[in-house]
């Protein structure tokens, strides 16, 4: 099912054991190397700052399919009780930094904006934190993520080699970006 939905209709809330599953039912959707649950459960009990992204459930059935993009047929979206989840982050805040761990965004719902927002409203917890930067690492295979990231203000500031797992035992390198939160500038406004 893929849906567009519109930011109003959505909301940050924490990431709570009870969501775990719903959550990593996006993230091995997404991924080919994806996080466990006990990688989620991790960062709950470590106080990491871990948001989902909710709006209101779906009505049942697909779109109809002239309003569907095709790349999304037959992927669904993941319910929690009477909530779609979109998306989450998980981020671990420094002494004057915050490093995104994890951003995902449901296959259902990629290419609708919702990755920016949920930057914008990191960035806005990360300022209030009184963090000066943000850090995030991502495949060097990427480019769709790395593009987003720097057009929210990243800047690529180096490589971790054979940082990712990748198939056939092989690694994979990682761009490492980072935002100077006094910088960057919000095209998105808040999420509440």
């Amino acid at each position: 099912m893929s849906a567009v939905l519109q930011p109003r209709e959505a909301r940050l809330e924490p990431i709570t054991v009870e969501r775990i599953a719903a959550v990593c039912t996006i993230e091995r959707s997404a991924y080919t190397h994806p996080w466990t649950p006990a990688n989620f459960s991790d960062s709950l009990v470590a106080g990491y700052h871990c948001q989902c992204l909710v709006a209101p459930a779906l009505p049942s059935g697909d779109p109809a399919p002239s309003r569907r993009p095709r790349a999304l047929w037959g992927r669904p979206a993941a319910q929690i009780g009477g909530e779609t989840l979109i998306g989450y982050f998980v981020a671990m805040k420094g002494v004057d930094e915050v490093h995104l761990l994890n951003i995902t965004v449901a296959p259902a719902f990629q290419g609708q904006g919702w990755a920016p927002l949920m930057l914008e409203a990191l960035s806005g917890w990360s300022r209030g934190q009184n963090a000066q930067w943000l850090w995030l690492e991502v495949r060097a295979s990427n480019l769709r993520a790395m593009a987003i990231y720097e057009r929210q203000g990243f800047r690529r500031v180096g490589v971790r080699k054979g940082y990712y797992p990748a198939e056939g035992n092989a690694r994979e390198d990682a761009v490492v970006m980072s935002l100077r939160l006094n910088e960057s500038t919000s095209a998105w406004g808040t999420l509440k």
